[in-house]
């Protein structure tokens, strides 16, 4: 339950300013986590928002939240947004 207050005030935020800074976000071209890894992961996307031209997209695992920025098809940004992730 609360992770879904959480993923309702940050998709308030984001439908509200247009724009999310992920905490730690990581190119999937890079060293980081993306989100094809995080749905082979079992990840269920939860939520979807549009950032300008690009979306943002919510993804839970127990108590495990992310957010991936798509900048296109095989591109994605992912950051943790709580410490269950880490």
């Amino acid at each position: 339950m609360i992770i879904r207050t959480l993923f309702t005030a940050v998709l308030s935020v984001v439908m509200g300013f247009g724009a999310v800074q992920v905490a730690a976000a990581q190119s999937s071209s890079g060293s980081g986590v993306s989100m094809r890894t995080l749905l082979q992961r079992g990840f269920e996307i939860k939520a979807a928002a549009p950032n300008g031209s690009q979306y943002v997209v919510f993804l839970q695992k127990g108590k495990a939240a992310y957010a991936c920025e798509f900048k296109t098809l095989t591109s994605s940004r992912c950051g943790a947004i709580n410490s269950e992730s880490e």
